[in-house]
């Protein structure tokens, strides 16, 4: 995986509720086992019609609105245990996602699979949403190791994250290159077991 420590963005808002894993990948685009090739079909049926064109209101197809952070309404990740749904978000280009509640399953995949989830309360996600729509272009920052998500104009959210994943997501390990990095450690300890 990618090291996520600092990032600096513009965000996406998306203040739709209770987006369930079909909407950010549906079903029918479940067939690849590589994790390539599904950011083209993240949200696709609210991105294109029936014959594939562009449905011009969608946030996605909206030029103005640019970044790796997507800000989505509350009960983001909902629905199916599909792992498929932080794929796409991460092969679209997202490395953090900001809602007010996640679904446990998919919090999960998300850091699994290098995505910050950050946790706000409903009224720090409506802050962000009114700030991302007085100005597009915000920049917010992210900074994992001490838990900050702010803005150059006054948002300053502490956030919170499992102490085994913050490592993970800050060194770019998966479970196994976790353990693989501990195998001294692991090594030493067998051998006092063994004495």
């Amino acid at each position: 995986m990618e090291k996520l420590n600092q990032l600096s963005s513009s965000a996406v808002p998306l203040p739709i509720e209770d987006i369930d894993t079909d909407q950010i990948i549906p079903a029918r685009f479940l067939k690849g086992i590589s994790k390539e090739g599904f950011g083209e079909n993240l949200f696709r049926d609210w991105r294109y019609d029936k014959s594939d064109k562009e449905i011009e209101g969608f946030v996605l197809n909206n030029k103005i609105y640019q970044g790796q952070i997507l800000v989505a309404g509350r009960n983001f990740g909902c629905g199916s245990s599909r792992e498929h749904a932080a794929w796409a978000l991460g092969d679209y280009g997202f490395r953090v996602v900001v809602s007010s509640f996640f679904a446990d399953i998919f919090k999960g995949n998300a850091l699994n699979n290098g995505i910050l989830p950050i946790t706000v309360s409903d009224a720090q996600l409506d802050r962000i949403f009114r700030k991302i729509e007085e100005n597009p272009e915000t920049v917010f920052s992210v900074d994992l190791p001490n838990q900050v998500l702010f803005d150059s104009a006054g948002i300053s959210i502490q956030f919170e994250i499992d102490a085994y994943k913050k490592e993970c997501l800050l060194n770019g390990y998966d479970d196994i290159d976790y353990l693989l990095n501990m195998k001294e450690d692991i090594t030493a300890f067998e051998q006092k077991q063994n004495v």
